[in-house]
């Protein structure tokens, strides 16, 4: 069940801490509208790994749909653009 209090419960901030587990965040509500949500650094840096491989997912589908649609670029072609980058 979430954990759901009102910002005002920060005043007593210590307890609402207490309650931040990983996997259970606290959300804080404004005026009876969700407004924040307190998460474990551990939940959230986890948060932010999924979010980098999944636009790293969608990236590649772009690519695989292009290369499908588009044709793909042969290996050598790319090797000689690299290689005439660096000059």
């Amino acid at each position: 069940m979430p954990n759901i209090v009102p910002i005002s419960d920060l005043r007593n901030y210590s307890s609402v801490l207490d309650s931040v587990v990983v996997g259970s965040p606290v959300y804080l509500t404004k005026n009876g509208r969700g407004c924040y949500a307190i998460v474990d650094i551990a939940e959230q840096e986890e948060y932010e790994k999924t979010k980098a491989a999944l636009r790293l997912m969608c990236e590649l589908e772009k690519g695989k749909r292009s290369g499908e649609e588009k044709g793909y670029v042969d290996l050598s072609d790319v090797r000689r653009h690299f290689r005439e980058k660096k000059v």
